[in-house]
């Protein structure tokens, strides 16, 4: 997958002067002493965190009122939290419970996009719907945080490929190729790979987190845009089902894809230093430019110790610079290497719909 330019604008030097962007940042209180903690809270205040999953709108569905700009306690993240975790933008997850297919998938999903535009527009001072890499950096010089919407199930689409380009319209990019008939332990079917060129051609980006082994291995091959895995680690450090092996992540790497590594303990470790391994692991194997972050937060799953809530990521940070992460390699994982795939799905969305129209193929016609 070629690179493309990322116009994010850099720092020259770990705590040398601001970017053109200012700090939309309050300042957080840190023991002058540790040097690695300062100079990560520095280098995020130019490339901020974007997060790869957050299970806050269900969480939210929970809680008969709110209020992220506040703060709310009930939850994992809130505004102020991820001012101080210096979250920039983040993946709101529409997920929903197992079992539910067909039209129960759908109207479910449709009702949580109903809730996250709701939250977003009661939110203004704090939260800023994007849909495009462009959008997240004018979010950012807002002083904002950019809520990218996805990813949901696969189920949602109901095997339609109109209700996918509906999704698509109400702001969902990121879609997870898992759970479905056309995405099973054998692989893609034909009507699986026809829905990722359909995904190519409106722009939604490919999540193979969970899905078997072949289907990620032939998502990576077939798709013209990165393949996110937006929940998984290294199976060489943990056996997760869950976590890539070295094959695949060298696969979904030399792809121009993106392993964002979750801040959980059932598949990263009890502790920062074990989230730390897996990020070394898998910068390892896939490259820099093939690792992200995905703090899991507000899922129901527990977090290692010091990486409670989206608070805590300067201090995941100052332990990768304590073992050697240069400020390149961080602002590839924190921030760059998201926009870089956001922007390749806008680019080859634009190039496809030039010459292949909108794809009304039913799955009987495929896989019958």
């Amino acid at each position: 997958m070629a690179d493309l330019q990322d116009d994010t604008p850099t720092a020259t030097e770990v705590g040398g002067d601001e970017g053109p962007l200012g700090d939309p940042f309050p300042e957080e209180p840190y023991d002058p002493g540790d040097e690695a903690l300062r100079q990560a809270h520095a280098l995020l205040d130019v490339h901020p965190v974007a997060d790869g999953y957050s299970g806050l709108p269900w969480a939210l569905r929970h809680l008969p009122r709110h209020d992220l700009e506040l703060g709310e306690t009930a939850v994992d993240t809130d505004v102020p939290r991820m001012r101080e975790g210096r979250v920039g933008a983040l993946f709101w997850s529409l997920h929903l419970p197992e079992g539910l297919t067909g039209n129960r998938a759908v109207g479910a999903t449709l009702e949580q996009l109903d809730l996250v535009h709701s939250v977003i527009d009661s939110h203004p001072d704090g939260l800023r719907l994007a849909r495009t890499a462009g959008q997240i950096i004018d979010a950012r010089n807002c002083g904002r945080v950019a809520v990218v919407l996805g990813p949901a199930g696969a189920p949602a689409l109901d095997d339609s490929l109109g209700i996918l380009r509906i999704l698509y319209a109400l702001g969902l990019r990121v879609l997870t190729l898992a759970g479905t008939a056309w995405a099973c332990e054998a692989g893609l079917t034909r009507f699986g790979e026809e829905v990722i060129r359909e995904m190519n051609r409106v722009g939604v980006l490919a999540d193979v987190s969970g899905a078997s082994e072949a289907t990620v291995s032939r998502a990576v091959a077939l798709s013209k845009t990165p393949v996110l895995c937006t929940r998984s680690a290294a199976r060489t450090l943990r056996p997760h089902p869950a976590n890539l092996p070295d094959d695949l992540l060298a696969e979904l790497g030399a792809a121009g894809g993106l392993c964002m590594v979750p801040l959980t303990a059932e598949q990263t470790g009890a502790t920062v230093r074990d989230v730390a391994d897996h990020l070394d692991h898998v910068r390892g194997v896939a490259g820099p430019e093939g690792v992200g972050l995905s703090g899991t937060y507000d899922s129901g799953a527990a977090h290692p110790r010091d990486l409670a809530d989206a608070s805590r990521y300067p201090h995941l940070i100052a332990e990768l610079l304590r073992r050697g992460w240069s400020e390149s390699e961080l602002s590839l994982l924190t921030w760059r290497n998201v926009q870089r795939v956001l922007r390749a799905a806008d680019f080859t969305a634009r190039a496809t719909q030039h010459r292949r129209e909108p794809s009304t193929t039913r799955i009987a016609e495929l896989d019958g």
